[in-house]
């Protein structure tokens, strides 16, 4: 338990780096051959997350932790480095295939974007299972005989990760700026070092407010990923507006109101709330990134390949299809370019399509994975 909130406070104060555990194999209870299989990727917050959730559920199961270089299973499966290549690796040298009879591992959805399920089953005879996005979701996802309802399948933002998410953002800048003030501006370290935590807090905790302005697509065709990113100005304004105006209450209350006084407290907290919001929507699991340039590009059907098969569903992280004798995309406006859709269907009848109507064919999709500035650079 004393590890398990060690690590979970660690990783929240540094969720912006890599944070490696050891690969291989982990028995959680008594498994026997017929016990489930499941995967991860490295992370040491994830792993921990998830024996948790398998211990305190008495589920007797193996727990494979494959190489992603420490990073999460979704940006590790989009940035090349939770592949097939490393689950085959995982499968073939952990000792699992002697300790099972069946041929079934369950992945985590969200490593859909990077793991080619085809080529693990080529590679390795085992079949992968797109077990629920949330470890939470785990103890019912067995119950319901490893199927997920549409709840399972979507990624959300509730208050709690947009929390460490805003901690994400304010530990490395409040000890910046502390050390900063310390040789600058010594009688603020304290007020300074708040205001970083608060800022950020302030920032992600309102989001469910003004999210809906967050759309990338009303940009149109031909716009820069730095201009998109600066044309959301709006939103810091509008909290540097709430935060001005909380500024002029305290000041007026506690006898510190001054023009200097709201010239130096407001630049300060716009340097901040700019720093946090620069990329707003790359810093959510519900938008795409102002950084990628595949921000406009949609995905497309070629009906005649589909077959209705379902696996589109079974992957979207946010819950854009549903089956109607072939697959259909409601609520397409929601996709964020994930391309787990393309990546898994085995006819490729799915694929993207830039806004000047330029076709990217699955195997492009497939072989090029994003880096951190969102361009298609990494092979696999």
């Amino acid at each position: 338990m004393l590890r398990y909130i060690i690590v979970n406070i660690v990783g929240t104060l540094l969720r912006g780096f890599p944070m490696p555990c050891r690969t291989g194999l982990i028995k959680i209870g008594n498994p026997d051959e017929d016990s489930p299989v499941f995967l991860t990727a490295n992370y040491c917050v994830t792993v921990e997350r998830v024996k948790r959730v398998l211990e305190k559920s008495a589920i007797d199961c193996y727990l494979l932790v494959a190489n992603s270089k420490g990073i999460n299973v979704w940006c590790s499966a989009a940035g090349g480095y939770l592949t097939h290549h490393e689950v085959i690796s995982a499968l073939k040298t952990s000792g699992i295939e002697k300790l099972v009879k069946h041929r079934n591992v369950v992945l985590p959805q969200l490593a859909a974007a990077g793991v080619e399920a085809r080529k693990v089953k080529e590679k390795t005879g085992w079949n992968i299972i797109w077990g629920p996005v949330y470890a939470k979701d785990i103890p019912g996802f067995i119950k319901n005989g490893y199927k997920k309802p549409p709840e399972m399948r979507e990624v959300k933002f509730p208050l709690l990760h947009r929390i460490e998410m805003a901690v994400m953002w304010a530990f490395p800048f409040s000890i910046i700026v502390a050390f900063l003030a310390f040789f600058l501006w010594r009688s603020a370290v304290l007020p300074l070092f708040a205001l970083t935590w608060l800022l950020p807090i302030m920032i992600f905790i309102s989001f469910p407010l003004y999210s809906k302005f967050l759309n990338l697509r009303k940009n149109g065709i031909g716009v820069s990923r730095y201009t998109v990113i600066f044309d959301f100005g709006r939103v810091p304004l509008i909290l540097e507006g709430v935060f001005i105006f909380l500024l002029i209450v305290y000041g007026f209350f506690t006898g510190h109101l001054s023009f200097e006084f709201l010239l130096r407290w407001g630049f300060v907290s716009f340097i901040i709330i700019m720093l946090v919001s620069i990329d707003l929507m790359g810093s959510t699991p519900v938008y795409k990134s102002g950084l990628h340039e595949e921000r406009l590009l949609r995905v497309a059907l070629d009906e005649e390949k589909c077959t209705g098969c379902g696996v589109c569903v079974q992957v979207c992280p946010r819950n854009c299809y549903e089956i109607e004798r072939v697959a259909m995309m409601p609520r397409a406006e929601r996709c964020v370019q994930c391309g787990a859709c393309i990546v898994q269907c085995p006819f490729d009848a799915l694929y993207f399509v830039s806004p000047e109507g330029r076709t990217i064919p699955p195997e492009v999709t497939r072989k090029f994975k994003l880096n951190l500035m969102g361009k298609r650079l990494v092979r696999i």
